[in-house]
């Protein structure tokens, strides 16, 4: 996207400052955490799962539903609600967040919504930031006064965003069909879903096919991966982009 092709309506904030602000004073306090359609992205599903202490495969069973999402050839997760009419998420107390601290990043985002341009020069991609607000919200009637990159910091989103830009490479990645011929669900769907969505499972896929032993990894790439969910996030996205595409980001042990 370039900056002549945002939709009607909508222009970056850049520089200016915008008022939000979300906190119980508000009238509208808890009700934007009611009968919302909230997509789950892996990070998300790795700081939730850490803060319920929960593997990510019971978490994915309780907490999480599959979805057609805007990839025809990948499916997505969404938050499942709790039951009964207000459809409250399940993370919701009486008071509030009860898992404020690792909240999904659309939470986190919100009041702005964020827009990344892959193709700007120099090799970097460009993000662009618009504020979006909804009927019944009162935060931007409040007096506290943002500019973009306070709100980030604020909201703690630069891993999030880091990590969210590396899931959308997978993204790319899966839109180019590199399951064709295999039928719906096929074994190597079946094998990004899990890289993807359940961490835990694929630390058990590693240690059964002992796949981190094919590849040449120095020492401190490895300790990372056998540590931290994060880094074997990571190096799942790698192995899909190796095996799926057969991109140069591993080197096959001879």
């Amino acid at each position: 996207m370039s900056e002549k092709q945002f939709p009607a309506g909508m222009e970056p904030l850049a520089g200016r400052t915008f008022t939000f602000a979300c906190h119980p004073g508000v009238s509208c306090y808890m009700q934007c955490c009611r009968n919302v359609d909230m997509y789950l992205y892996p990070y998300d599903i790795i700081r939730l799962k850490r803060c319920l202490g929960l593997r990510s495969d019971l978490f994915l069973e309780r907490h999480a539903r599959i979805v057609e999402g805007g990839n025809p050839y990948f499916p997505a997760l969404m938050l499942k609600l709790a039951d009964g009419e207000e459809k409250a998420c399940p993370f919701l107390g009486a008071e509030g967040c009860t898992v404020y601290a690792d909240r999904p990043s659309a939470c986190r985002t919100y009041p702005l919504e964020r827009a990344v341009d892959r193709r700007a020069t120099g090799g970097r991609p460009e993000d662009f930031y618009f504020l979006t607000s909804h009927p019944y919200c009162r935060g931007h009637q409040e007096e506290r006064e943002w500019k973009v990159r306070d709100w980030l910091r604020d909201q703690q989103l630069a891993y999030y965003n880091l990590m969210d830009d590396l899931w959308a490479e997978m993204d790319t990645l899966f839109r180019s069909n590199p399951w064709v011929g295999e039928p719906v669900a096929g074994p190597k769907q079946q094998l990004a879903f899990m890289i993807c969505y359940n961490v835990d499972g694929f630390r058990d896929y590693l240690a059964a096919n002992d796949l981190l032993g094919r590849f040449r990894l120095d020492r401190d790439r490895l300790r990372a991966i056998g540590r931290d969910d994060e880094e074997l996030l990571r190096f799942g996205f790698d192995f899909l982009k190796f095996h799926l595409a057969g991109l140069p980001v591993l080197r096959r042990k001879i």
